[in-house]
């Protein structure tokens, strides 16, 4: 009896659970529905401010539908901004004569760093057209500082502060951990620098991954310096002394070291760019917002035939056709649309992505060769381009990166969990196996492999790793021997990347849509985005649907316990990875 009343006051809570999140699930897509409806197109004053949004994250590949990723909690959608349209309308204002000067307030920056190194490309584009720009923050971050350097003047708050520390990276190392709970887990890999698993398997970083992560981060704090010494005309030897010993603690401090301008208050701030506009009274003042007048200014001349694709690469690289990720069969259906399509002149691969499945990154690495037999291959890095993101770009007809682009990585590794011991120590289960043949279960996850497992694995990661320098070989004109000694899993910025032969020249998307236009031998053309953006309304459909599977499943217990199995049993097996080390995180 007492087991009845468990389950049916679970059954009601799980119940009433699924129904609260299914009310505030409807009153944001509502909300949402309320905000897509709200589409006029905003109107450009003759004279204008432009004032660059940063209330919502920018990212490479983003949807402005008013589904995506629909938050109960405050009712609304949390979208971000496309990269690449908000650099367009920085040098769409550039050309109109209406805008009189850009004004940014960085408080809220959210972007990648080589989102950011691409943003202050375009506004150094600004400036040379004649035009100033104004930055100002209540605090700077060290990624808004380095942005806001690029202004003509920064303006900081008198009760504010900015912030230069430097860089700095942590690694959550999980060994102790795994031995206390009774998982085993056996690495087997080819790269002395291939750190991808070592947390696993370790209870601290090697050398080798000190080393190639000390190289990276200083390579991008010593771009970061002398970009900003440049601007502000402070030699990098003073903003190091500035940074080592914290000595801009307070506003004033950061005023007197010359990081800015001046000290303003929000008020002070708008009677400042009053007076900057030309007018006396702040009600004659006219700004409008970068989402604003990119609704306004920018759009594609749809009579031009000519095309350049960006094919967006963002996420994991995975077997599949999901939609999330770079799942491999999906994605080779967009390449192959691209390939088929003669509108299309030259593509774009804006490669945003830490690697993964070997064997999906050489499916796609195929496919792409395939669409370079008919139209150029540019390859445009984001913050990451390594391992599987490295081994889909090789081949292109040229490779762009930023400066703080995370690329290389060239190594491969499996990782095989051993949970039999945990499933006895702490569920009180016991496994026992029926095998055809000696090795039947050696993808099971129950028991370690032996010698002549790991043997058979150590081979098939040799296999690859030898595929993998070939391809590199031949896509960047190098003998294998010149690959392998730059590969080995090693990490490199960018700056490193063109230097050691593994990209072309530092530039962003702006620049390798040059460079497409020019190897595709067009002078005009416009730029459509593959994947392509799903209908609202389709994703209000997938919506409904995700979230009645979740009910379904926290309503009932013995449905959350198989589907925690399900997860469990998947992750055991051998996977072969070209993937970057995963646990790392930059903190700037």
């Amino acid at each position: 009896m007492k087991n009845f009343l468990k389950i049916v006051a679970g059954t009601f809570i799980g119940s009433l659970l699924a129904m609260t999140i299914g009310v505030f699930l409807l009153i944001g897509v509502i909300s949402s529905i309320a905000s897509f409806a709200d589409k006029s197109i905003p109107k450009v004053p003759d004279s204008v401010v432009l004032s660059l949004n940063f209330n919502r994250p920018i990212t490479d590949m983003a949807s402005d539908d008013p589904f995506s990723g629909i938050s109960p909690l405050d009712m609304k959608p949390k979208t971000s901004q496309n990269l690449y349209n908000f650099i367009n309308t920085i040098d769409r204002a550039a050309e109109d004569p209406a805008v009189k000067f850009i004004y940014m307030n960085v408080t809220n920056l959210s972007a990648g760093i080589s989102h950011i190194e691409e943003i202050r490309q375009a506004l150094t584009r600004f400036r040379e057209s004649g035009k100033a720009v104004i930055a100002y923050a209540d605090n700077f971050s060290q990624t808004g500082y380095y942005l806001a350097s690029a202004a003509d003047k920064i303006y900081l708050n008198p009760g504010g502060m900015s912030s230069l520390t430097g860089l700095s990276i942590n690694s959550i190392f999980f060994k102790d951990l795994l031995d206390r709970m009774g998982i085993e887990v056996q690495l087997i890999r080819h790269g002395k620098f291939k750190a991808a698993a070592e947390q696993f398997i370790s209870n601290k970083m090697s050398p080798e991954n000190r080393e190639q992560l000390e190289s990276y981060i200083n390579g991008v704090w010593n771009s970061w310096m002398q970009d900003i010494s440049a601007s502000r005309e402070i030699s990098v030897e003073e903003l190091n002394r500035l940074t080592d010993n914290l000595l801009t603690p307070t506003a004033q401090s950061v005023l007197d070291a010359k990081l800015v301008d001046g000290l303003m208050y929000k008020d002070e701030m708008v009677k400042h760019l009053t007076t900057l506009f030309g007018v006396t009274k702040e009600e004659d003042l006219k700004m409008i917002s970068s989402t604003d007048y990119s609704r306004a200014r920018v759009s594609p001349n749809l009579r031009e035939r000519n095309k350049i694709a960006i094919l967006y690469a963002q996420g994991d690289i995975v077997m599949g056709s999901s939609d999330k990720n770079i799942a491999s069969d999906k994605f080779i259906e967009h390449i192959s649309k691209l390939r088929k399509d003669s509108t299309i002149k030259a593509v774009v691969l804006r490669v945003n992505s830490p690697g993964g499945s070997a064997q999906s990154s050489e499916v796609i690495e195929r496919e792409l060769r395939l669409l370079m037999e008919n139209k150029p291959l540019i390859v445009s890095m984001g913050d990451y381009a390594a391992s599987g993101g490295y081994w889909i770009s090789a081949n292109a007809n040229k490779i762009l990166t930023n400066k703080a682009t995370l690329t290389g990585s060239i190594g491969v590794f499996s990782m095989v969990p051993n949970f039999g011991k945990t499933m006895k120590k702490h569920l009180s289960l016991n496994s026992e196996t029926v095998k055809t043949n000696r090795h039947s279960d050696i993808m099971s996850g129950y028991r370690p492999l032996n010698n002549t497992e790991i043997a058979f694995i150590q081979s098939a990661i040799e296999q690859i790793y030898t595929e993998f320098i070939e391809l590199v070989s031949q896509g960047r004109n190098m003998t294998p021997e010149e690959v392998d000694n730059i590969a080995q899993g090693r990490v490199w910025s960018g700056i490193d990347a063109t230097q050691i032969g593994l990209a072309d020249e530092i530039g962003g998307i702006y620049e390798a849509l040059k460079s497409a236009a020019s190897l595709a031998e067009i002078e005009s053309y416009r730029v459509v985005e593959y994947p392509a953006k799903k209908d609202p309304f389709e994703k209000l459909l997938e919506i409904f649907s995700q979230t009645s599977v979740n009910i379904e499943k926290m309503q009932d217990p013995f449905a959350l316990i198989d589907y925690a199995y399900r997860q469990l049993r998947e992750q055991s097996g051998v996977t072969h990875y070209a993937r970057l080390p995963f646990n790392v995180s930059l903190n700037k």
